[in-house]
This record gives C-alpha cells, sequence and structure tokens, in this order.
C-alpha cells in the first residue's frame, strides 16, 4: 500500500518553531493593542498642549478606530491573495510612519491625520497576527496557544495606561514620546518576523483585486462610524443628518453586497459569511463586542469619576478583568487542545459574561471594590472563553485559502459591535449623569445651570459638595450601562447555543482542500517551490508484484 503523501508548506511547525514565529507575531499584536491604550489617560495634556477642542479629543480615538475596522476585511482579504508575511511587514511600516507622524504633529488636525492614518496599520496587524497565526497552527493544538493572545491582551490592556500615565508625567520624556514608544518595540518585531516567520503562500493565476467591493465597504462603515461618532452630540438621533448619514451607510452597503456576490474574488466572501458557523459567530462576536468594549470602556470612567481615583490607580483597579482573561484563556485553550471539543467553552464563556455584567450592574458610587473586584474577574472570564474560540470555531470550518477572508469577518463585526456600543452606551449613560445631576443640585438648592447640569465637567475644581453630587451621579450610571451590557450579551448566548458541536481538525487545511493547496502553493518566502503532490484521502492498495 502506498504511503499518505503530504503537501509540502502546510505541515503544522514544531512547537519550538511555532513559539520563534509567535516571538514576532505576538510583539506586533502588542505594539498594535499598546498604541490605543497607552492614548487613554494621556490625551488630555495632548490635546491641551496642541490647543484642541473637545471634538478633536474624540476623533484623535475615533479616527484610529474608524480607518482599522473599515480595513479590517480588505487586509483579510489580500492575505488570501499575496504573501501574509509580506502584508505583516507591510502594515507594520504604515504603523511605524503613522507612529512617527503622530509624534511630530503640530497641531490636532494633524494628530488626527496622523492616527488615522495609523489607524491602516492597526488594522492589518489585528486581522493578520490572526491569520498568520491559522496558517501555522493547526485548530485543534491553536487552543494552547490562546493563553499568549491572552496574556498579550492581557499586558497591553493594563500597562497601556499605566505606561502613558508615566510618559506625560516625565518631564524629560512629554506626551509625543506616547507615539514614538511603540517605534522601536515595531522594529524589533519586523527583524524578529524576517528571521523566524515562514508560511507557505499561494501561487494565483490572473488575481484580480475587488477595488470597487473594497471602497464601498470602507466608505459604508466608514459613514456608520462616523454618524455613531456625532449622534447624540452634533445632532439628535432623530434627524435629518441621521437620515442622511445612516441612510447613505446602508444604500453604499447594499451597493457592496450586490458588487460582492459578482465578484470574482470578493473581499468578503458572501458563500463564507453565509454559512452556519462564520454567521452564527459573527452575531456572537458581535454581541460580545458591543458588550465588552462598549462596558468595559466606561470602568477607567467609574474609577476616576464616580469614585475619585487617578489614571494609574484606575489601571491598576482593571487588573482582575485582565486576570480572568489570561487565566480562562490559558485554561481553556488546553482544554479544548486535548478535547477537540470547542462549542462547550464559548457556551459557558458567554454564560459568563451575562453573569458578569449582570454582577456589574448593581455598583453603584459605594459599592465595596472587592465585589467590583470580582465581577470584572468575571467578566474577563467569559471574554477569554468566547472572544478568541468564535474566531477558531470560524478558521476550524473553512479552507486554508480563505481563512483570511473569514478571520478578518470576525474581527471586522465584533470592532464594528465595539464602536456601535461605546457610542450607544456612552449615550445612555451622559443622559442618565445629567438628569441626575440636575435632579440632586435641584434638591439641594444649587441652580443646574452652569453648575453642574453638563456632565462634561472638570470635577476637581468643583466645590466638595458639587463634586460628591456629580461623582455620585456617574457612579449610580455606570451600574446601569453594565446591565445592558448583560442584556446584550444574551445574543451572544443564544449564537453559542446554536453553533454545532464540532471536534477540530489536526491539519492545517481541509482535506477536500489539500489537493488544491498543493496544486497552487507557491515558494516560501520567495524559496524556489517544492515539487507539489496531491493528497489522495483514500489511498487504493497497490497491485501485487509478481
Amino acid at each position: 500500500m502506498s504511503a499518505p503523501t503530504t503537501t509540502a508548506g502546510t505541515e503544522p511547525m514544531t512547537h519550538r518553531q511555532t513559539l520563534e514565529a509567535l516571538s514576532g507575531l505576538l510583539l506586533v499584536l502588542f505594539v498594535a493593542m499598546l498604541s490605543s491604550t497607552v492614548v487613554s489617560t494621556a490625551l488630555p495634556k495632548i490635546i491641551g498642549s496642541l490647543n484642541g477642542s473637545q471634538n478633536q479629543y474624540t476623533w484623535v480615538v475615533t479616527a484610529t478606530l474608524l480607518t482599522a475596522t473599515a480595513t479590517t476585511p480588505i487586509w483579510g482579504k489580500l492575505a488570501d491573495l499575496f504573501n501574509k508575511k509580506l502584508l505583516i511587514q507591510v502594515a507594520i511600516v504604515v504603523f511605524l510612519l503613522g507612529s512617527v507622524i503622530a509624534g511630530f504633529s503640530q497641531s490636532a488636525g494633524q494628530l488626527i491625520a496622523a492616527r488615522a492614518f495609523q489607524g491602516i496599520g492597526v488594522g492589518g496587524l489585528q486581522a493578520l497576527v490572526q491569520v498568520a497565526i491559522a496558517a501555522m497552527i493547526p485548530p485543534r493544538e491553536r487552543g494552547r496557544y490562546n493563553g499568549y493572545l491572552g496574556g498579550v491582551m492581557a499586558v497591553a490592556t493594563v500597562g497601556g495606561p499605566l505606561l502613558g500615565g508615566l510618559i506625560v508625567d516625565t518631564s524629560w520624556l512629554g506626551w509625543r514620546w506616547c507615539f514614538f514608544v511603540g517605534v522601536p518595540v515595531a522594529i524589533i518585531a519586523l527583524i524578529l518576523l524576517q528571521a523566524t516567520l515562514h508560511l507557505p503562500t499561494l501561487r494565483r493565476e490572473n488575481v484580480k483585486i475587488d477595488y470597487l467591493g473594497a471602497g464601498l465597504i470602507a466608505a459604508g462603515v466608514s459613514v456608520l462610524l462616523i454618524w455613531i461618532s456625532f449622534v447624540d452630540g452634533s445632532f439628535a438621533w432623530l434627524s435629518w443628518q441621521t437620515v442622511a448619514m445612516v441612510g447613505g451607510a446602508l444604500l453604499l452597503l447594499a451597493l457592496a453586497v450586490w458588487v460582492e456576490s459578482r465578484a470574482a474574488e470578493p473581499v468578503v466572501p458572501l458563500g463564507i459569511v453565509r454559512q452556519h458557523t462564520t454567521a452564527l459567530a459573527i452575531l456572537g462576536s458581535l454581541a460580545v463586542g458591543m458588550a465588552m468594549f462598549g462596558g468595559a470602556v466606561f470602568l477607567g470612567q467609574y474609577f476616576q469619576i464616580g469614585r475619585g481615583y487617578s489614571p494609574t490607580e484606575a489601571g491598576l483597579l482593571t487588573i482582575p478583568m485582565m486576570a480572568g482573561v489570561l487565566g480562562s484563556s490559558i485554561v481553556a485553550g488546553r482544554l479544548i487542545t486535548r478535547t477537540g471539543r470547542i462549542k462547550p467553552y464559548i457556551v459557558a464563556g458567554s454564560i459568563i459574561l451575562v453573569a458578569g455584567f449582570a454582577l456589574l450592574g448593581t455598583i453603584d458610587h459605594e459599592t465595596s471594590l472587592v465585589l467590583v473586584g470580582v465581577a470584572m474577574f468575571i467578566v474577563g472570564t467569559g471574554v477569554g472563553m468566547t472572544m478568541q474560540n468564535l474566531v477558531l470555531a470560524v478558521q476550524n470550518t473553512v479552507a486554508l485559502k480563505d481563512i483570511g477572508a473569514a478571520s478578518s469577518s470576525v474581527a471586522f463585526f465584533r470592532s464594528l459591535g465595539g464602536t456601535i456600543g461605546v457610542s450607544v452606551l456612552g449615550a445612555v449613560l451622559a443622559h442618565r449623569v445629567t438628569d441626575q445631576i440636575t435632579r440632586d443640585l435641584t434638591a439641594a438648592g444649587i441652580p443646574a445651570s452652569g453648575a453642574g447640569g453638563d456632565s462634561n465637567l472638570n470635577i476637581t475644581a468643583l466645590p466638595d459638595g458639587i463634586q460628591h453630587i456629580v461623582r455620585a451621579a456617574y457612579g449610580d450610571a455606570t451600574g446601569h450601562i453594565f446591565l445592558i451590557s448583560a442584556a446584550i450579551a444574551v445574543v451572544g448566548v443564544i449564537a453559542a447555543l446554536l453553533l454545532r458541536p464540532v471536534t477540530l481538525r489536526t491539519s492545517l487545511d481541509l482535506p477536500d482542500a489539500a489537493t488544491s493547496t498543493a496544486l497552487g502553493a507557491d515558494a516560501v518566502d520567495g524559496a524556489p517551490a517544492f515539487d507539489q503532490v496531491t493528497i489522495d484521502p483514500a489511498p487504493k492498495a497497490a497491485p501485487e508484484r509478481r
């Protein structure tokens, strides 16, 4: 009987090779996440030194998020067409240039433009790291490495605000180093990737890039995110601006769907998105993104305004959530690798996430920090068991040639859900805070106009009595935000329950896709291509020798 043959370039890497390649990839992911979190505590000083406005303050954050979200599916599709390693390096260079330009900005407008350009690189890094890991490690083995991803997320999320506060408080550094600090790390990651990352690419004849579809998707998402950023601030929810922007976004996205259904190489393959597992994972990621980002973003505000802690102390107080993310991602990942089953952990994680947000929904401005810490740990545990595993469930169902588009689709909708969640929950929070401040000031016999009716206050400049009213309003209103997050997260539970129970495959590619992959495999990182052989899934017995 002839021995089964393998496909060159698609054999699983050894554990040592995997860890070497992961070193550069995780460093890239770390610096991409750090670029967002390191600015959070430093932004007031940055905008103040550039004489920026409150509107510009918001756009320094939104510009990066907008371009990163809009370009995620485009980067993912490019990864299915071209050399993944080269694309990661291009994304790093874009990120580096954006960081340097942002650091040298002389006005708030220049900083916003630089951050938007930087977001293009961030979107590529966030999407391509997942794609590269999927191209290196079979789904069954991938679970054990999710702990490393969780650790990077935890360190970047907790360490970013602390590092940002330290930089702006150090006279000989200054706020510009909030952007420069990522440059040497990204350069080191670039060198590590060149030395350690070796991925197979596919030789594609007559490649056609769907420029029209990519443009329509980016434009539609951008208009939608711009509306989310301005609604309830610059104009009302029910206004002609809302009708124009939402209607325009929906029209652009409808045209994008029409174009994608007819394109030879669609940016977002509708056939993959319509698959049972992918559709449910997208729904679950949308709910998790809305609940997690929309809810967790307000924890820092709760600690600083509602409880009176400094930005550095607020960063330290969020450690329980990151501990939950790290611990659960490691434990669940190893159990998934051992059993090959993924649905039970996604279901359990989504239920735990709802429970954690429900517990956070009980907090007010006097709640014990121990209770708050326990609730945050539970939320982190739920996030660690769901976020990466929803992507893994999708990667397990698609061929290696489509892994980029499938992975980036999930990441795209999770990021979009997070953006929508932050805007909607922020609007609800601002409304409740303003109402409570006005009511409490009136009850205390203090005119609300000009004293406390505005929820955007410089708290430390207020008299002690008014400070207490404002802090109590923020502390009490935040619990309501988390109750809404819990309700949104229930959608994730439903999506998880509807997932089909599967056993993760131990091969990099689907068995029925191995033949086409073998015939199309190109050189690894530019090296000469190996002789390719196809895999016979059911080899027949060799004829007897006479």
